[in-house]
């Protein structure tokens, strides 16, 4: 009975937990993994990806909105030329016309 009574005073659970898997601890400014070694990062580098691809974004509106009207004007331009070469068909005479 005595060392029964032994045994069970020596374990105690603060001595089973020393040994048990805990949570990264980390520091203050630690940041968490990099994105570039495959962690997700912290709330600052998820920000500040999330800037840098609003504004490739933006960038890319104003090109695709650029190429828009550069191929309306040259759209306008197709049909100015087409206006003219038949106003010069028309004026040239011939069977067909």
């Amino acid at each position: 009975m005595l060392r029964t009574a032994l045994t069970k005073t020596t374990v105690r659970p603060s001595v089973l937990r020393a040994f048990s898997m805990s949570a990264r601890a980390m520091g203050a400014g630690d940041t968490g993994a990099p994105p570039k070694t495959g962690g997700y990062g912290d709330a600052f580098q998820k920000r500040e990806r999330a800037n840098e691809e609003m504004a490739i974004r933006k960038i890319e509106a104003e090109k695709l909105k650029m190429l828009r009207e550069k191929i309306k004007q040259q759209q306008q331009h197709l049909d100015q030329l087409a206006d003219h070469i038949d106003e010069i068909t028309k004026n040239q005479g011939g069977e067909h016309n």
